[in-house]
């Protein structure tokens, strides 16, 4: 489901729950505006612009504490916690003319209690966000998605004015609101919002937002910014671009990934760019939810297990041998891979691979769509081979299932900016086998947590998983050392929330020359 509709759909929910408890109904639990639903950005920033939110942290004003309601004097859970459209209409500068817009309000479940529950506010406009797809659909990508992303942007900052509320970081991700930091350097400079610093955040630098130079005007700048420092690229506009440019900091999800695209192999065109801002590109690696992806008490999974206790791991194993139609063999290694079907992620390679992998009397299961040509061969093969399945699809309980009864995990990727998978499958004892790109090269040690290979062929993959495979077999002590090493590791948020905090104060000190 699109992510504007899932969103939509989500607050006539929580009013109808909320509505339930005012008439005495069961209480309501404080509604968290879940990515999968409504594209929350403080769960998921890149999805800010997918469900057509105001980013949370452009438009978050701390509401009163929880606890404070549970008094006599406070409103109640349920008024505080209620998503309702504010009473006014946003206007919202666009291409010359003016877009009107919804306004919702919410809040995020508080992270502790007692703690703030951070109002976050979605913008409504069904004629540019009420579709079938996000970026496009089965005829291609949306023409107006200039207009679409640029109301997003400029819509933030418009309410931002409505509210009286004047941030001390904007933090835009990625194309879709790249044009924010540009925005206020150039249309805010005499409003509060000038001394706001900005952080961009690229998660994937292949997506650029390029556009034809003539839809200028849709973004309600002026040719004066249409230059090489700027929104100018190839004689067209390229948003990231501008961004790159207009940003205080720029960030991206990894440390290697902040190097790889200064490089004009990993730069995707903009390596010049980057090597511009020099010391301000800096890489955070992403963290994982260490509550969902924890197979101590997962779930999704046949048996829980700990790294003090492995034994569920065995359970886990035999039960997706069964679900995928597999022999059940506690001594055959059995590999994963849970991927978009795409060359970006070595699928091709991977491909190439099979034979070879497959002759090591090995079991493998794979879940993911993504190109045709991918999804039909792996199809293909599963229907005439024992030792191969394939999942067509997205699945988050096998996705979970396959985590923790592999034995090991594939990501031959091509650049891999951060990756996740390699975290969650050090965390369930499954060991990585990567491309040493990207954030797998950051977050996987060779020989000690996984396997690493450099050359991007299908034999470089081939002969490292027959590595892996080997060590298995022939010292399956080594190898249990080196899944509980795995699993010890922390791969929380909480590293890289010191990391953001870090970079939030470095920002406000280049942009205002302020220490806080």
């Amino acid at each position: 489901m699109p992510a504007y509709r899932g969103a939509k759909r989500y607050l006539a929910r929580q009013i109808d729950a909320a509505q339930q408890q005012l008439r005495g109904s069961e209480p309501v639990a404080a509604p968290a505006v879940a990515a999968a639903e409504a594209g929350a950005p403080a769960i998921d920033p890149a999805d800010a612009a997918l469900a057509a939110a105001a980013p949370t942290d452009v438009a978050v004003d701390p509401a009163p504490p929880v606890a404070a309601a549970q008094g006599g004097d406070g409103p109640s859970p349920a008024e505080i916690f209620t998503p309702h459209r504010v009473p006014e209409p946003l206007g919202v500068p666009l291409g010359g003319g003016e877009a009107w817009t919804g306004v919702w309000e919410t809040r995020l479940e508080p992270g502790s209690p007692g703690a703030p529950a951070p109002r976050v506010y979605l913008l409504e406009h069904d004629v540019l966000y009420d579709r079938d797809g996000i970026y496009g659909d089965a005829h291609g990508e949306f023409g107006d998605n200039l207009a679409r992303y640029a109301l997003l942007s400029r819509g933030a900052l418009q309410l931002c004015h409505a509210l009286g509320f004047w941030p001390d970081i904007v933090h835009v991700h990625d194309w879709q609101t790249a044009l924010v930091p540009l925005y206020i350097n150039v249309l805010e400079h005499r409003s509060p919002l000038a001394r706001a610093a900005t952080v961009l955040t690229i998660h994937n630098l292949g997506y650029q937002g390029w556009f034809n130079k003539f839809q200028l005007g849709t973004t309600g700048l002026g040719w004066d910014q249409f230059h090489r420092f700027c929104l100018e690229a190839h004689d067209s506009i390229n948003l990231l671009k501008a961004g790159i440019y207009n940003a205080t900091l720029v960030s991206t999800v990894s440390p290697r990934y902040a190097q790889e695209i200064q490089t004009w192999e990993g730069g995707e065109g903009l390596d010049g760019v980057l090597r511009d801002r020099g010391s301000d590109v800096i890489g955070i690696l992403n963290g994982i939810d260490d509550a969902i992806w924890n197979p101590a008490i997962d779930p999704h999974i046949a048996a829980t297990y700990s790294a003090e206790d492995l034994s569920g791991k065995a359970l886990c194993k035999a039960a997706l041998q069964r679900e995928m139609g597999l022999e059940e063999r506690p001594d055959v290694p059995l590999l994963g891979l849970i991927s978009r079907l795409a060359t970006q992620k070595g699928i091709d390679i991977l491909a190439g691979a099979l034979d070879h992998i497959l002759s090591l009397d090995v079991q493998l299961v794979v879940l993911g769509s993504g190109e045709r040509w991918a999804e039909d061969l792996f199809s293909r093969i599963a229907g005439s081979s024992d030792r191969f399945r394939v999942y067509v699809g997205m699945n988050e309980g096998l996705a979970h299932r396959i985590e923790a009864g592999a034995d090991l995990f594939l990501m031959p990727s091509r650049y891999e900016p951060c990756g996740l998978n390699q975290l969650y499958s050090q965390r369930y004892g499954t060991l990585p086998v990567v491309r040493a790109v990207g954030g797998l090269d950051d977050t996987v040690e060779n020989n000690v947590t996984g396997f690493k290979f450099e050359e991007m062929s299908s034999m470089a993959l081939g002969n490292t998983v027959a590595w892996a495979v080997h060590l298995y077999r022939a010292d399956p002590a080594y190898f249990r050392t080196m899944q509980l090493r795995a699993m010890k590791k922390n791969f929380g948020w909480a590293h890289a929330a010191r990391q953001y905090e870090a970079l939030y104060r470095l920002a406000i000190s280049r942009r205002t020359g302020r220490q806080i």
